[in-house]
């Protein structure tokens, strides 16, 4: 299979770099893949049948073809990632926001505790800590995320990564995921990088705030 994930690559003229933020890995993990010394992710094969319409029986065997209908890159390849010489991207404390929302509905009145001065990075809005496995060995808990906020969902890139706020009986739940496409209407489906973790489809409507993520940060401790 891992022959296979190079000639898509190929077919549709991406660099490694280009299908492996498609997919949401590294482009050093892609490489792994396409020389065998790794395999291929359930999501991100997910990703490659759903969203770049890969034919799954051609990707698991080699028989038949393989696209089952032209892939549509037009979302994909206009997008803008233009990076910035230097920023200084404020550092939020959702706690002491009282969460994402009021974080991104008056950003303009939110007090960052601090700024990350970061030089060739794409515009972000703003950056968070981050609580949970959910994306571990990727991201860790008390890691650093960079966001860019939208205030559309109909702007989501199916696959990559996105910092949001879901309301849960009324409680807002702040998580990372992949977000996918969903096979019931009004649903989208939300995937951890973290095997242990499972899949889970969330109506739209309770999706209230939301951010690509840009970049990340691994806060390491030395004792």
């Amino acid at each position: 299979m891992n022959e296979r994930v190079k000639l898509i690559r190929k077919q549709l003229g991406m660099t490694q770099e280009q299908l492996a933020q498609r997919l949401g890995i590294g482009k050093a993990a892609l490489s792994m893949i396409e020389t065998g010394k790794a395999g291929l992710s359930s999501r991100n094969r997910n990703i490659l049948v759903q969203d770049l319409n890969v034919n799954p029986e051609w990707l698991e065997t080699g028989r038949g073809r393989m696209f089952n209908a032209e892939p549509d890159l037009t979302a994909y390849m206009h997008r803008t990632d233009n990076s910035l010489p230097m920023q200084s991207v404020p550092l939020y404390s959702i706690e002491g926001t009282a969460g994402l929302v009021p974080l991104f509905t008056d950003r303009a009145q939110a007090k960052p505790i601090n700024f990350i001065h970061i030089p060739n990075l794409p515009k972000c809005d703003g950056a968070i800590y981050i609580v949970g496995d959910s994306m571990y060995p990727l991201l860790k808990s008390g890691d650093i995320v960079l966001y860019k906020q939208l205030c559309d969902l109909n702007d989501i890139f199916w696959g990559d990564m996105y910092l949001l706020s879901i309301d849960m009986d009324g409680e807002e739940y702040v998580t990372v995921k992949y977000i996918q496409k969903s096979d019931r209407e009004g649903y989208v489906k939300l995937v951890s990088q973290n095997p242990h973790h499972a899949d889970k489809e969330v109506a739209v409507d309770r999706i209230r705030a939301l951010a690509l993520v840009k970049a990340s940060i691994r806060m390491n401790s030395m004792r």
